[in-house]
């Protein structure tokens, strides 16, 4: 499956988030890196839902503009 994130400047820093994916957030020194860190972060959520035996979000259809 592929998420949308969204990646924002956050003062000295970028934060990121994946809107499917309710809290699952992660920051980093620069817009890589905090694509990296939200990669790494989508995979851990995915993964504690399974554990948990919860549903895991479809993503939907973002436009891009």
């Amino acid at each position: 499956m592929r998420y949308a994130i969204v990646v924002e400047k956050a003062g000295d820093n970028y934060s990121a988030y994946a809107p499917d994916l309710p809290g699952c957030i992660a920051t980093g020194n620069t817009v890589k890196e905090a694509e990296q860190e939200i990669q790494a972060a989508i995979q851990f959520h995915i993964d504690g839902l399974r554990e948990d035996g919860l549903p895991i979000p479809e993503p939907t259809n973002w436009l891009n503009i």
